[in-house]
């Protein structure tokens, strides 16, 4: 199992205690080092436009945060979690990345997904439209990218999005190219979509539904004659570490219905540390190989180092 960390870049109100900006980005690079000295597999952090519930917090933005972080970083990996599509166009979200990925010394793992949160559209004037049009998007953006980065002069003619000998150099370091993650869990379509493109997943889900959904993408990968195993398997948790477990559940943030499905605390990372340790192997059990952590306190650098160091 590997631990990453996912980044608090505002999006859930957690950097509303710093007032200063400059101060609040300076410990984002604190936590990134942190998590960089401390073995941490990688740094993610969230695409999007607006705080959880939308509010006047200091709130940055994900390619230029993740640009600075592979300057302040060395080993650990970085990528976002996830890019939303519908907010860039593909061809130019693939020259980003092949531009971070040189900047980085070849540590990006691309996370791309179909997008949810309306008011990112609606405030910044995106087309929000229906799931199924987002994920038809999807699959015409992920075909797009993996293009920009493997063909000379790239050309793709869909729907949603067309390229015409576009020239992307450099394309990045990585060998054959920049890793792809897409995330998310909708079974006939999202899951078919990582059978067909992705290198990564990302489900977030307890570990009963994420064995239930890694089943679903084994069928699709057999369907398609994908190698299932060619596909790294991550999730996204929060922790919170108390002497109890009953402490820990009364300190779940109330907008973690928002992005944590069913009962975090009956699954999450939260209780005791023997509780953590049972609910790690339960995500391993069934299937996770990266996990990605969100932490109670995420400014909190001496907690970063510990869970690091109890479970490495």
């Amino acid at each position: 199992m590997k631990y990453s960390l996912f980044l608090p870049t505002g999006f859930g109100h957690d950097l509303a205690g710093i007032p200063d900006p400059a101060e609040a980005f300076e410990t984002i690079v604190r936590i990134a080092k942190a998590a960089d000295d401390s073995g941490y597999h990688s740094l993610w952090a969230p695409d999007h436009f607006h705080t959880v519930p939308p509010s006047q917090e200091t709130f940055f933005e994900v390619w230029s945060t993740l640009t600075a972080l592979a300057r302040e970083t060395e080993h650990v990996r970085l990528g976002p979690l996830v890019t939303g599509n519908n907010y860039r166009n593909p061809a130019l979200q693939a020259k980003m990345a092949s531009t971070v990925d040189v900047i980085s010394g070849g540590r990006l793992t691309f996370g791309i997904g179909a997008g949810w949160y309306e008011a990112d559209y609606v405030g910044y004037g995106y087309e929000y439209g229906t799931p199924g049009e987002r994920l038809r998007q999807l699959r015409e953006a992920v075909q797009v990218i993996h293009r920009m980065w493997t063909e000379d002069e790239a050309t793709f003619e869909g729907k949603h999005y067309q390229i015409k000998g576009a020239i992307n150099q450099p394309k990045g370091v990585q060998s054959p190219h920049i890793p792809m993650m897409i995330a998310g869990s909708g079974e006939k379509v999202t899951l078919k979509i990582v059978a067909e493109f992705a290198d990564a997943c990302n489900v977030i889900e307890s570990p009963d539904g994420i064995r239930r959904k890694l089943d679903i993408l084994r069928k699709h990968c057999e369907d398609l004659g994908r190698d299932y195993d060619h596909i790294w398997k991550t999730t996204t948790t929060h922790c919170i570490i108390r002497d109890t477990d009953a402490e820990a559940r009364a300190a779940i943030p109330v907008w973690a219905p928002d992005n944590y499905p069913g009962d975090l605390g009956e699954y999450g990372l939260i209780g005791t540390i023997a509780t953590i340790r049972e609910r790690i192997a339960a995500y391993e059990a069934a299937g996770i190989q990266e996990l990605s952590i969100s932490f109670e306190d995420p400014t909190r650098l001496d907690v970063i180092r510990e869970l690091a160091t109890a479970f490495a």
